[in-house]
């Protein structure tokens, strides 16, 4: 199976679950999604939501895509959440939410930076292979 199908299926599936558990009681602490994922991940509806589309995206790039679809998913959510990790260490974060949007703290930014180098290498790895010239 291409590495970047089966990145896409498990990163799509595991940031839909986080999504869906962003709005359970119990899981997230707050009301309506919002408050702490897990006691330790900032979350609101709007970043549940945002990891829901994401894993939607990403179940859709690893399962029912082409390979260079899946490629291309790791590609752009590499170079997007590596802007969030940027953003996220600089003054844009406000009182904790990245422009006044969406929560994020310092266990957010260093899962972004995980998921970032995760992305950006499976889109290295999996890229055409160099054919070599036989004798």
């Amino acid at each position: 199976m291409d590495i970047a199908k089966l990145y896409a299926r498990v990163f799509g599936v595991v940031a839909l679950l986080i999504g869906i558990l962003g709005f359970v009681p119990g899981i997230s602490s707050g009301y309506s999604g919002s408050g702490y994922l897990l006691g330790i991940f900032a979350i609101n509806p709007l970043h549940n939501i945002i990891h829901i589309l994401t894993g939607l995206v990403g179940i859709f790039a690893g399962y029912y895509a082409s390979g260079s679809y899946a490629r291309m998913y790791a590609l752009v959510f590499g170079v997007v959440y590596a802007l969030v990790t940027i953003l996220g260490f600089t003054p844009l974060v406000m009182s904790g939410s990245l422009l006044g949007l969406i929560p994020i703290n310092l266990a957010d930014n260093l899962l972004h930076v995980a998921i970032t180098a995760s992305a950006l290498l499976v889109y290295f790895i999996s890229g055409p292979r160099l054919q070599t010239a036989s004798a």
